[in-house]
């Protein structure tokens, strides 16, 4: 135990001094912005919700866009609403119908995508795909468990693997930028179909913001909460009720915000991207050894998190505990029991 003269007040003003001067250091150190106009920016899931806010803002912003996605007619309307924000005759907008959560399908979609641009690997993966199917642990059965981990991970899992793969080949010094979720940083009653497999994109990310370190392929991971979208709208329509009572409190935002907040993240550098009081708390308290925004902020946030967590998390276990009686009676209606 160290003896109470090491926590005296010079030692730790000298503390308080090496944080503020490494977070300057960080801050005036980071590179210039990155900037997509004029760039290849490929977008899976890009005709509703994040997606499209996203593939909308980065033709705002000069970018030619390739759009991927499952539904042609869907792809169709989306490319439209790029048309309707092009910033110059020179732009190329493409949208390719097909099942990124499939490795073939995934690596076809960005081969055709190359073929406007001279075989060309894009300069940016912004991989948006993906489905929240809530429910209980015990009611899932083995298809619906795979199905899940398909269209979660491995819906940007294997664009990452082709995309990089490519990158790597051809020299491009790009951008490969995955979204997960808050529940990545944490999960909570009804989400356990849905969390392992944001869990495992976030693995994966850390591993690959260091291994590409070599090829000077930047790596970025976004954490949204709640989107208004259609998807949120279906996935609704079967969240347990438990499920719904915890995020009652949550506000949620628009896809056009988050997509923003996300271009912001990117283009500053930023490794875990956040954007608003909760995200910095879960992302401060959870991060590790990952590389930080601020190393002054985090720690603040480090040290609410720290307080205010543990009660956050107690009230959330209070609450399911109360739906238990309710839980059991569901259980013996869906003759489970």
């Amino acid at each position: 135990m160290p003896s109470p003269s090491l926590l005296s007040t010079p030692l730790l003003g000298l503390f308080a001094l090496c944080i503020v001067v490494f977070s300057l250091s960080a801050m005036f150190s980071r590179k210039s912005k990155w900037d997509p106009n004029g760039k290849h920016c490929y977008v899976t899931g890009g005709t509703s919700g994040l997606g499209l806010s996203l593939a909308i803002l980065l033709a705002k912003r000069g970018a030619h866009v390739s759009i991927v996605a499952r539904n042609q007619e869907r792809l169709d309307k989306a490319l439209k609403d790029l048309e309707n924000v092009r910033q110059s005759p020179s732009q190329k907008f493409h949208g390719y119908s097909f099942a990124v959560d499939k490795a073939k399908e995934a690596s076809a979609a960005l081969e055709a995508s190359t073929v406007p641009f001279d075989g060309k690997c894009p300069d940016a993966l912004f991989l948006c795909a993906g489905k929240s199917r809530p429910g209980f642990f015990v009611e899932q059965t083995e298809e619906l468990m795979v199905t899940t981990m398909e269209e979660t991970y491995w819906a940007q899992a294997w664009t990452a693997f082709a995309g990089s793969k490519r990158m790597v080949k051809e020299g491009v010094q790009g951008k490969i930028v995955f979204v997960a979720s808050l529940l990545a940083y944490f999960s909570i009653a009804g989400y356990s179909p849905y969390s392992p497999g944001k869990f495992a994109i976030r693995g994966l990310v850390e591993a690959l913001q260091a291994e590409f370190l070599m090829y000077g392929i930047d790596i970025h991971i976004a954490f949204p909460g709640t989107i208004f979208s259609p998807g949120l709208e279906e996935e609704n329509k079967v969240k347990p009720k438990i499920t719904l009572k915890l995020e009652e409190s949550d506000d949620g935002m628009e896809p056009d915000k988050i997509a923003e907040y996300l271009l912001s993240g990117v283009s500053k550098g930023m490794f875990h991207i956040t954007y608003d009081f909760i995200g910095n708390v879960f992302r401060a308290s959870t991060r590790g050894s990952s590389p930080g925004n601020s190393s002054l902020l985090s720690q603040i946030y480090a040290f609410i998190g720290a307080i205010a967590l543990p009660i956050w998390r107690h009230d959330v276990d209070s609450k399911v505990r109360a739906h238990r009686d309710e839980h059991y009676a569901y259980l013996k209606e869906k003759k489970f029991l």
